[in-house]
Order: structure tokens, then C-alpha cells, then sequence
């Protein structure tokens, strides 16, 4: 990224096309799946469009500069497309280091990991810096995985802690950075070797494309990620990939505005009489309050709630708002929640009435009374 330029201005103008007369503002979108090509296939050349085409290259230039990486992003189909490569670089027989709460499916794919290549997967509590250091130590770590704020319980984990002692192991770190977003948190510079992130959530920020993303300032590790895109080929569509492009240009004012929403939102529970337990880094009761404050800048958009009335509150909560939409993913413009533990595959210490709250840019005040109203119903439930 530009050094002259803010975060916010450069999600603006990354992978513009060259500014010659004539030449269109934002990047064509290229639906071709061959190149014409004779003789020696040159290095950089596009020759098919699973190994590589300029419709992906502006996203990935944008995404590469927030994040901080001297290495292009790599865009994948899906946000699991992604995972399951950074996740393809544990090491066969070595120890893989996940959180005990993290996106499900992404604890699903390490343990299918796990059956295939002989891979110990150890869970830890990554806001636990002493327990993972534990867990590195206690065996041939090679991948450390982590979720930070974790979903959907929103632990912090300390990046620079965790990353310092994965790599006095010979350990790998990648961190999914997918509830943060680099305008709040930057992996890269805390020590994290790849980064992670599903693209359908903050990045294109409007729930209509599914996308996945790699990021990552090492060469090896670059052309590791990319060979398995290559040949396992989930790769990302063009239309998708333009969407998310665009999506990128408003990520500095989307994320601005949902942040403050939810940090608002999550001062009024605290105090409402119809709240049991309400969790966001902003809060000063939550444990990582301050190391949240130090790593990130703000505290993420996502809340967690449980209500009075137990499971049968946090359902009769979900049915009777009108403005939150009762949706699984998050990160859109429009505010969302749902009750994690609906899912069998969500980890048995989530809170059976735990709500995960995904908050959009509306007016705080709909979103509150909105949510009033959903309180209420909880408590007469």
C-alpha cells in the first residue's frame, strides 16, 4: 500500500485501471476461460483462467495493500476454499493448534484434516496465551490457527504473544482476520505469517457473493497456496470478484458506522433489565477489553447477547424483530442475528441462548427499538 495513503483512501483507489485518456474508471470484468498463447508458456502470461486472470488481479492488488502483504492476495471461491488451503500447510503428522471456538465449519475442516494425514488437532482457549503456548510445545506444532475476535464467542487472542512462540517452535500462524477486517487489525504486522478471510462477509459487505481470500508477505508460502489453488481449482468467479471490488470501496465508511452501532448498542444491553450477558471488546467487563484496545482499531461490529428466557427467550427474541433479519453469516450492510447453538456442529460451551448479533449501518435508533421490542418478547416468553 502507499504509505501516503490511508486505509480508507486506498480501498478507494487500489486496482484502478491506468489513468490514459479514454480508459474506464473501474476494471473490466473478463469472461474468458483461454488465452491465445504459442511457443513457451512465458511466467506472468495468463494462459487459462484457472491458473490465473486479470479480472482477479484488481481485488487482489486492493486486498493485498490493506492487509500490508508484499504479496498479492489470493481470491478463492469461498471463504472454506480459503481455509482449507491455509489449512493444507500443516505439515503430515505434526500438530495443528485451533481454537476451541472458531467458525465451525473451519474446526470441521482441521478434524477431516486431521483423519487424513495423520495430523493431532489440539483445541485450546486462544485468549489463553499461556495455553497456547502449552499446546506449541506440547508436541510438533507446525500450523497454529487463529480466530481473533473468535466467533461466536468474541475472545481476543494476543497475535504478537501467539505468533512469537509459534515461531520460537519452527510454527506456522495463520490468523482468520475475517471479523476484524485490516481497517481494524493487520495479522501481518503482529507477526501472523497468512491471513484469512471470507470475502462474502466485511469485505464485499451487501450478503450477495460467496468469496474467499489468502494473504500472505512470504513467497514460499504465496506459491504454496497458489499451487493448491491451481490444482484443487476453487477458484473464484469473475462477476463475484468484481462485486467484492466494489464492495471495497465503501469498507472504510460501512465498517465506521457498524462499529459505532455496535459499540453503542452493546453499552444499552449492558444495562437493559431483560439481559443476561451481553459481549463486544468494547465493553470494559470483557476479559481481552484491553488488549482488544491495543491490537485493533475498534472493536469489531459483532455482539453477542443472551437474553432472559434461556434458549425459548433468545427464539422468541429472533421471531418477533422486524429490522434484524434472523440470518446465519454476517458482515452485510443490513444487521443481522441468529442463535449459534441452531447448528448441531456449533462447539457444546457455546451458550444454548447465546445470540450473535452481526451489526449493520442503520440508524442506531431503529436498530434499538427493533431490538426492544425483541427483548421484550424474550421475557415473556
Amino acid at each position: 500500500m502507499n504509505a501516503d495513503l490511508s486505509p480508507s483512501t486506498y480501498a478507494v483507489v487500489a486496482g484502478r485501471p491506468e489513468r490514459t485518456e479514454g480508459a474506464p474508471v473501474n476494471p473490466p470484468v473478463v469472461l474468458s476461460s483461454t488465452y491465445v498463447g504459442r511457443g513457451e508458456v512465458q511466467p506472468g502470461r495468463h494462459v487459462y483462467t484457472r491458473l490465473g486472470t486479470e479480472t482477479w488481479e484488481p481485488f487482489e492488488e486492493a486486498l493485498a495493500g490493506l492487509e500490508r502483504a508484499s504479496e498479492p492476495a489470493l481470491v478463492f471461491a469461498s471463504g472454506m476454499a480459503a481455509v482449507s488451503a491455509a489449512l493444507d500447510l500443516t505439515r503430515p503428522g505434526s500438530r495443528l493448534v485451533v481454537p476451541r471456538h472458531a467458525y465451525h465449519a473451519t474446526l470441521v475442516a482441521a478434524h477431516r484434516l486431521a483423519g487424513r494425514s495423520a495430523v493431532e488437532v489440539v483445541d485450546v482457549d486462544i485468549a489463553d496465551t499461556a495455553a497456547v503456548r502449552a499446546a506449541i510445545t506440547g508436541g510438533p506444532t507446525s500450523l497454529v490457527w487463529v480466530e481473533t475476535p473468535t466467533n461466536p464467542m468474541l475472545e481476543v487472542a494476543d497475535i504478537r504473544e501467539v505468533s512469537a512462540a509459534a515461531h520460537a517452535a519452527g510454527a506456522l500462524v495463520a490468523v482468520d482476520n475475517t471479523f476484524a477486517t485490516p481497517l481494524a487489525q493487520r495479522p501481518l504486522e503482529l507477526g501472523a505469517d497468512v491471513v484469512v478471510h471470507s470475502v462474502s462477509k466485511y469485505l464485499s459487505g451487501h450478503s450477495d457473493l460467496i468469496l474467499g481470500a489468502v494473504v500472505t508477505s512470504s513467497r514460499e508460502l504465496y506459491d504454496a497456496v497458489r499451487a493448491t489453488r491451481d490444482i484443487v481449482g476453487g477458484i473464484a468467479g469473475p462477476w463475484e470478484t468484481w462485486l467484492a471490488l466494489r464492495g471495497l470501496r465503501t469498507l472504510a465508511l460501512r465498517v465506521e458506522r457498524s462499529q459505532a452501532n455496535a459499540a453503542e448498542l452493546a453499552r444499552r444491553l449492558a444495562d437493559h433489565p431483560d439481559v443476561v450477558a451481553v459481549g463486544h471488546p468494547s465493553l470494559p467487563s470483557h476479559p481481552q477489553h484491553e488488549l482488544a484496545g491495543a491490537q485493533m482499531e475498534g472493536y469489531g461490529s459483532i455482539l453477542t447477547l443472551r437474553p432472559r428466557g434461556g434458549q425459548a427467550g433468545a427464539d422468541a427474541l429472533a421471531g418477533a424483530v422486524r429490522l434484524w433479519v434472523p440470518a446465519t453469516s454476517l458482515g452485510g450492510v443490513e444487521s443481522s442475528l441468529e442463535r449459534r447453538r441452531r447448528f448441531a456442529s456449533e462447539a457444546p460451551t457455546v451458550p444454548v441462548d447465546l445470540l450473535r448479533l452481526s451489526v449493520g449501518i442503520e440508524d442506531v435508533e431503529d436498530l434499538w427499538a427493533d431490538l426492544a421490542l425483541g427483548l421484550a418478547a424474550a421475557a415473556r416468553d
